[in-house]
This record gives C-alpha cells, structure tokens and sequence, in this order.
C-alpha cells in the first residue's frame, strides 16, 4: 500500500510526530519502525524518525501489505473432555495460550487443536479456528471449541445470551466473612494501563460475578464463583475490587506473590454447562481441581 501525503501548514514538526498525527491507522512504534526500515521518503529523498518536516513537501509511505501468518498443527497432549461432531472440550493446562498472538505463534491451544481435529469452525478467522471464548494463559479449565460454523454460532448466541453456566474455583487473598457474596460492577479497559481490565472504566460493559465461600483459611479464602457474564479477566478485577484479589494475581493482586513457584493467579474453571448445538440437550462438563491447587488447599488446612 502507499500512501501520499502533502504537508500543510507545519513546518520543524519531527516526521514520526506528524504521521501520527495525521495516519491514526497506523500505531506511532509502527510509524517509527517504518522510517527506520526505509520505508518513508520525503520528495523523493529518504529520511528517518528525526527529519524535521516543511510545509508543500510530499511525503510517500510505502507500508507494505499484511500478512496473516501460518497457524501450523503441533502434536500435544490434550486432555479432552468431551467430544463429538460438532464440538470439543478440553481442560486448558496453566501456562497454555489459547490462540496464536504476539509472542505467542505457537505452542497454543489452537495449534494442538489444529493437529487433533480435521476441520474447525472459522468464523474467527485463521488465528482463531473453532475459539469462541477464551480463559487466560494461566488459568485453568474447561474450554469448549466448535468443530463447524453451526456450533459456533450456536455457543456464542448462548454466550450473548448469558444462558451459559460457568462456575470457577479461585483462591484469595484474605478471609471473607460473608459466605455468598455478588459483585456487580461494570468492567472495562483501565483508563491509564491499557493492558489491564478495570471496573472504574467510563466505557466499562456490565459484569456481575456471584461468589460463594468454600473455605475460610488463615490469610486465604477458597471460593466458587458463578459468572453471569464474561468479561475479560472479570473474575481477577471483581474479586481484586472487593479486597481479595486472587493468590499469585500480580497484575490485580501484591506485585510479589508469597510462593514464588505459583505461576500466575489460582483460578480455574471448574464447570462449563451448553446447550447442546446440535441436539439442544443440556450438555455440563466438570474438569478436576489442578494438582497444583489441591496442593495449596491441603497446606492451607494443615496450618
């Protein structure tokens, strides 16, 4: 693609600066990326991020045109739950990223699925075959994948719908009192970190978690969470909001976890209930408790 761009009414304004203002489809880093490659050339001329620009130049962008990348099969354990013809669900390991994205091209969800199934639905294009929700990198759980577009749209008017039963188990911080609790606050991008969620988001969409005390420990608490919606990271912010952010959440909870082992926050989907969208059966799948919860349940109740 190229884009021709005359300079009006500016004059000693950096380039990299003036692009981003006037290309907003392109990120600054991106602007900035492309000088350095080359890639901007001022009256036929060259120039990098510092070139200062004159007014009446014409400015030439040569950005060149997108690539989706190639999602290969890669042959890895799943531990499957439930399958048929028209969907797949699994119980997503910690670590485990569910589709390909940056810094993440392999070793995905999708990649294993990709090896393990001869076709997925592609409603979400080529990075994200038969994904119709998601749970984080290090939480655990029942996840459901469509094997055809029929399924997936069927799942996802049922996730639109709220009609989907979902229930997690997380570990957090500090004792609560009251033994069933909701939390009903909207959930939106953080107006400052924006690779954070936040509930004090002007744009926040509605989210309302239902919680459920399992056990009472010393400085811990094991709950049951049921979700009405499903918001990015809901779980992990609600909780956070009300005081007890989840065990080894140092995104939303302490910067430096108390078991330095524990990777990433103790949240795992216990229960994930559809309707069939084939047969229209209530289908309720359970994945167990993670050895590495059961173990910090079990030292919790020694102390």
């Amino acid at each position: 693609m190229i884009r021709h761009i005359i300079v009006e009414n500016c004059s000693g304004i950096r380039i990299d600066r003036y692009l981003s203002d006037c290309c907003s489809e392109f990120s600054r880093s991106y602007l900035q990326k492309l000088l350095k490659d080359g890639g901007v050339s001022v009256d036929g001329r060259i120039v990098k991020s510092n070139y200062k620009v004159t007014k009446g130049e014409h400015i030439l962008l040569e950005v060149p045109e997108a690539v989706e990348p190639e999602i290969l099969p890669e042959t890895m354990m799943l531990d499957i739950l439930y399958e048929d013809e028209d969907i797949i669900m699994v119980n997503k390991p910690k670590g485990m990223v569910v589709h390909p994205a940056a810094g993440h091209a392999s070793g995905t969800l999708v990649n294993a699925l990709l090896a393990h199934c001869c076709d997925l639905s592609g409603i979400n294009g080529i990075l994200r075959p038969g994904i119709v929700h998601r749970i984080d990198r290090d939480t655990t759980g029942v996840l459901v994948a469509c094997k055809n577009d029929i399924a997936h749209n069927a799942i996802a008017e049922q996730l639109k719908a709220h009609s989907i039963t979902r229930i997690y188990y997380a570990i957090v911080h500090g004792r609560i009192q009251e033994e069933n609790g909701t939390i009903n606050a909207p959930i939106g991008r953080h107006p400052v970190d924006r690779k954070k969620m936040s509930i004090n988001s002007k744009n926040g969409k509605s989210a309302i978690t239902h919680y459920h005390v399992l056990q009472n420990f010393d400085r811990y608490t094991y709950v049951e969470c049921h979700l009405e919606t499903g918001r990015t990271h809901q779980i992990r912010v609600h909780m956070a909001s009300i005081g007890h952010p989840l065990l080894g959440d140092t995104v939303y909870g302490p910067a430096k976890c108390p078991f330095p082992k524990l990777q990433g926050q103790t949240l795992h989907a216990g229960v994930l209930g559809i309707s069939h969208p084939r047969t229209g059966e209530y289908l309720e799948i359970q994945a167990p408790l993670p050895e590495y919860f059961v173990e910090l349940l079990e030292k919790f109740s020694l102390k």
